[in-house]
């Protein structure tokens, strides 16, 4: 490419900056920062898409479409005298070398990705001890993540002070545990209790999130995954049924898993 990254960069602020200004876009100086919140998640979901896919010009354009949306807030904290994109890269810098003493420090060289995790919570964990506390260790994760995602987070934190099984089969056992209660409770035969059930389900679900934490496997991935293997054999079933002249509604249920474990044996 002819023009560097910095130049790029810096085209995008220039832009944004007119975009806002009295000349530009009506719609994007009605912009502010909480309007924005929709379209940031919303570029990040496809950002993952294409990673999903692995397409290389869908993932340059995603993360082209990102960047611009954290340019859009950056530009509105710079016109409130509140914050502004050279603070917000001045502060990454930083906490990068901060974190990666092995790197850029004199601390001992690391041989293995696998000794990293460990020291990069240490020395989170020793920031958020000279940070404000007020909040607790906790405090700091975002309520607005996705639901197994926080739990994963919040895991993490705990295990960060020393709260955490030892193994993943320890977490294999609470598992249990939880499916147990969960079983007692749909089973009851006095009827259902739906507040009861929906706790039991959701120390199910965190407890599946801080197994993966412990195999290493971020949750949310991982059912992303789980929903577009489902999304594909459930559309394969639909087309072979199609094809054999019968709509799914027709379809009875021996019918349907029929077909779902012919997919799952072509794949």
């Amino acid at each position: 490419m002819a023009e560097t990254a910095a130049v790029l960069f810096d085209r995008l602020i220039t832009i944004m900056r007119t975009l806002r200004s009295p000349e530009g876009c009506p719609w994007d100086r009605q912009q502010t920062l909480a309007s924005l919140r929709p379209y940031l998640l919303e570029e990040t979901y496809e950002a993952l898409d294409a990673l999903d896919a692995d397409r290389d010009a869908a993932i340059s354009e995603e993360l082209g479409d990102l960047l611009f949306e954290i340019v859009f807030l950056a530009q509105i904290g710079a016109e409130a005298g509140r914050f502004t994109i050279a603070e917000a890269l001045e502060s990454i810098t930083q906490k990068l070398v901060r974190r990666h003493p092995h790197v850029f420090g004199d601390a001992p060289r690391i041989a293995t990705a696998e000794e990293v995790p460990g020291r990069w919570e240490a020395m989170k964990a020793a920031e958020r001890a000279g940070a404000d506390q007020s909040h607790g260790i906790l405090g700091g994760v975002p309520a607005s993540l996705p639901a197994l995602l926080r739990a994963y987070e919040l895991g993490s934190r705990a295990a960060s002070v020393g709260f955490d099984w030892d193994r993943a089969s320890d977490v294999m056992a609470k598992i249990e545990e939880e499916v147990a209660e969960l079983r007692a409770e749909v089973t009851n035969p006095d009827g259902i209790d739906a507040r009861r059930a929906e706790e039991e389900m959701g120390d199910l679900l965190f407890a599946l999130a801080n197994l993966s934490r412990k195999l290493g496997i971020e949750p949310e991935s991982a059912l992303r995954t789980a929903n577009q293997k489902f999304t594909r054999r459930f559309g394969a079933i639909e087309s072979r049924l199609q094809a054999a002249g019968k709509a799914l509604t027709e379809a009875t249920l021996e019918e349907m898993e029929a077909e779902w474990q012919r997919v799952k044996e072509n794949e």
